[in-house]
């Protein structure tokens, strides 16, 4: 290792914001507009008219819903900011955000229990490869001294939080900051540019500490600094300066400012901070792997249906430039063309004539193209540099629109909901004929569905999904059946002999035939299995059998009044008077379910597994994540339908897990009578 100076850079740049909900960051970035002149004055979150929560859904829940986008000009450079929603529920939102992003600015505060969100967030980063930058806000409200708020917060990053500033103190309120880099002192004031002041005499050796502390974690991975403090020496400042961008550039460390975003205190600096320190556009497309060359490459970090400007992908040029009118590579056969450019703040747009590399644009209606994907100039296209995975969905809701005629309308109100949000997942359910629609939480699904009534007018039946119960059988029977008709003409007429008998868990259905003498014509033996499996779509308790195995045993035919028909009557016939009779029972589909969680939540989690009907089969640290743990257990999947919210309220909303099919259960008592009834019911109705 040796000097490690990197260069000051500037550019177009894009940014990430993110953090654990309710911890700034719409805040921050509205005084981040405020600051560079894009809007006349800061708006509080409470207001309403915050440039990031414009949407109706935000306004409503007092919360952020989507990524949303904002460029601003600082200092000559243009900075795009990306307000990613904190609360767990729309994470998704920000997966291909940050990829194609040089930076992330983490807005984080002195909360203990948002450690596990925060855990979250970073090891997304890490996952990524994204630098970032720690915002510790609302820091005139922490009692706790700063670096024993980092102690707090360290275990969250994998990576060492290097304190760059320490809050600058007056009769126990903070009233400003002391950069550590700069060795200077800052008096804040609120929506204006600091005031520089020289450090006062009491605060200098506190000072003088904390910025050892840096030097000491910057030398790590700087020799001639290292031997600059062995030897007393002052380093100085560019070379202090270029080992805080160098590290930060490559995640040695995450460089924390502080600040109070309420009343634009410390943004200044850390746009600074962002501009002079952050890496630009040639190190994120090194990061994805973009080709070298001089083609145009486009990374799609979101989709947009406005209401009369058609569809918006919003994209980081990562290589190249794009016009107006430039035709772009989705794959080897596929091509779209740019119709509009635009430079985003909020809802609002701008047009450009076109976009050249490190620009965060949107382009105009580019059809097919979805979040996600690399778009090119160069034929034939270039693989995708960016994969998203979906987390499992964790909720799930059947609707259906409260007027029949608005159905196609609704198919594709939600295909276009789907493109703006890849997380949420829609399909048909053959067996209870429900349209389906999952996500992450039922926040998410209710935003959805109010983006269906209104901004797509569209009234909304919403109600739990369905649970596919089975029925089966305890025991055996031998059933004749008979079907014999006359009416004039050919009649007729059908008979059969059905051994009808259980077979073990999972074993579906079987059907056998030990005819002789050919008493049942060949022919009709397909027939007799067609009309069985009929008859087993519904059972006696009114659900779909499974388990069994029916064999063909003898019959009776006639030469002229048998037919395909009258002996799928006759099978018909035979089961259901045969299957009364073989102690049929409900059969419920138990899950089996991993469930993550913060390790001192575990104790609650093991609580409401056995109260869901749940059995709890073990749990153990989870591999990778200190302080988390795995706990799996069995569910029935009628009590999983809004665990979830359970979940994520014993663990301050960051609970996840997973499901998979396990087995089929019996369901005996008043619970099964519940279930029979509401589904006798349903068919009444």
């Amino acid at each position: 290792m040796g000097s490690r100076a990197g260069g000051r850079r500037t550019g177009p740049k894009c940014i990430a914001i993110v953090g654990p909900f309710a911890s700034g960051k719409t805040t921050l970035l509205e005084a981040i507009l405020a600051r560079t002149g894009a809007i006349p004055r800061q708006n509080p979150v409470s207001s309403g008219n915050t440039v990031s929560d414009h949407s109706p859904e935000a306004k409503a829940h007092a919360m952020s819903v989507e990524a949303s986008v904002a460029t601003v000009d600082f200092m000559g450079d243009s900075l795009t900011f990306v307000d990613c929603p904190g609360s767990v529920e729309f994470a998704f939102e920000a997966d291909a955000v940050l990829a194609a992003c040089d930076v992330a600015v983490v807005v984080a505060e002195a909360d203990e229990k948002k450690i596990p969100a925060l855990q979250l967030i970073m090891r997304k980063l890490d996952e990524l490869g994204v630098p970032r930058i720690l915002f510790l806000n609302k820091i005139d409200r922490t009692a706790a001294g700063v670096r024993d708020t980092l102690k707090l917060l360290q275990p969250a990053s994998a990576a060492p939080l290097l304190l760059r500033q320490i809050p600058l103190r007056k009769d126990d309120a903070v009233i400003g900051s002391i950069d550590l880099a700069l060795e200077r002192a800052y008096i804040w004031r609120d929506f204006a540019e600091s005031e520089v002041a020289e450090i006062p005499g009491d605060e200098k050796a506190r000072e003088i500490e904390a910025r050892f502390s840096m030097l000491e974690t910057l030398a790590d991975h700087d020799d001639l600094l290292m031997e600059q403090l062995l030897e007393e020496k002052e380093p100085p400042r560019d070379e202090v300066f270029d080992d805080l961008s160098a590290d930060l550039r490559d995640g040695s460390v995450i460089p924390v400012l502080i600040g109070t975003a309420e009343k634009g205190n410390g943004v200044l600096r850390l746009l600074k901070t962002i501009r002079h320190d952050a890496p630009d556009v040639e190190a994120t497309a090194k990061r994805l792997g973009v080709p070298d060359g001089d083609a145009a490459v486009v990374q799609v970090m979101k989709t947009i249906h406005t209401a009369h400007g058609g569809k918006l992908s919003v994209s980081r040029i990562l290589s190249g430039s794009v016009a107006d009118g430039s035709e772009l590579w989705l794959s080897s056969s596929e091509t779209a063309k740019v119709s509009g450019i635009y430079r985003m703040l909020g809802k609002d747009q701008a047009k450009l004539a076109a976009a050249k590399a490190g620009d965060t644009v949107a382009l105009g209606k580019l059809d097919g193209v979805r979040t996600g994907q690399t778009l090119t100039s160069a034929k034939g296209g270039i693989a995708p540099l960016v994969t998203l995975e979906p987390p499992q969905p964790v909720y799930a809701f059947s609707l259906r629109p409260k007027e029949r005629k608005d159905e196609v309308k609704m198919s594709a109100a939600i295909q276009r909901l789907a493109e703006e949000d890849p997380s949420l997942t829609l399909h048909h359910n053959q067996d209870s004929g429900e349209t389906v629609l999952s996500g992450h939480g039922e926040m998410h699904l209710r935003v959805t569905v109010e983006r269906l009534e209104g901004k797509n007018q569209i009234p909304i039946d919403v109600h739990a999904p369905g649970v596919p119960y089975r029925e089966t059988i305890r025991k055996g029977v031998t059933q004749r059946g008979r079907h014999k008709k006359q009416s004039g003409g050919h009649g007729q007429f059908g008979d059969v002999v059905l051994d009808i008998k259980p077979l073990p868990r999972g074993s579906g259905f079987k059907f056998t035939d030990t005819i002789t003498g050919g008493v049942v014509p060949k022919q009709y033996i397909q027939s007799v299995e067609t009309g069985i499996r009929e008859y087993l779509k519904s059972g006696p308790l009114g659900f779909p059998v499974v388990d069994l195995a029916v064999n063909l045993s003898d019959g009776s035919y006639h030469a002229v009044d048998s037919s395909d028909m009258a002996f799928q009557m006759a099978a018909r016939i035979g089961m259901k008077e045969g299957m009364a009779q073989c102690s049929p029972t409900l059969l419920e589909p138990i899950m089996k379910v991993e469930i993550a969680t913060p390790s001192e939540a575990t104790a609650k989690i093991t609580g409401i597994v056995p109260q869901r009907r749940g059995q709890i089969l073990g749990y153990d640290a989870r591999p990778g994540w200190p302080g988390w743990d795995v706990v799996e257990a069995t569910l029935p999947q009628s009590e999983i339908g809004d665990l979830i919210i359970e979940l994520r309220s014993a663990t301050a909303g960051v609970a996840s897990y997973k499901a998979t099919f396990d087995h089929m259960a019996e369901l005996t008592g008043r619970l099964a009578d519940q279930v029979m009834n509401a589904a006798a019911g349903g068919k009444a109705a």
